[in-house]
């Protein structure tokens, strides 16, 4: 049993330090060109069906792969917050989409 948590343990050690972390203004993909100061989490919530990026303080938009946007969708229609959709994701990046772990409103 001890050999077996000592293997487990290295098996499962290096996929959570590849994961990365990126902070950003969450924004549904519909509108991510428009101002992100006056977008709301009610339009988020409403163009939900295109999915969800997160845009980096460089202005480069990442799309979130679909448990994201499942996990985003789900945070954004109990959060309390109005505009200013900030957000800390982690999760590891495949071509232009994050593949998400983890996601916290800020």
């Amino acid at each position: 049993m001890k050999l077996f948590a000592i293997v487990t343990a290295f098996v499962f050690v290096p996929a959570i330090a590849m994961a990365e972390t990126w902070t950003g203004t969450i924004v549904d993909v519909m509108c991510k060109g428009r101002d992100l100061a006056s977008h709301t989490r009610e339009c988020a919530v409403t163009c939900a069906k295109g999915g969800y990026g997160l845009v980096l303080g460089d202005g480069k938009f990442v799309k979130l792969n679909e448990a994201g946007n499942a996990k985003t969708l789900g945070l954004l229609k109990k959060l309390n917050k109005e505009k200013d959709l900030k957000a800390k994701i982690s999760g590891k990046l495949q071509g232009e989409v994050i593949q998400v772990d983890t996601i916290e409103f800020q």
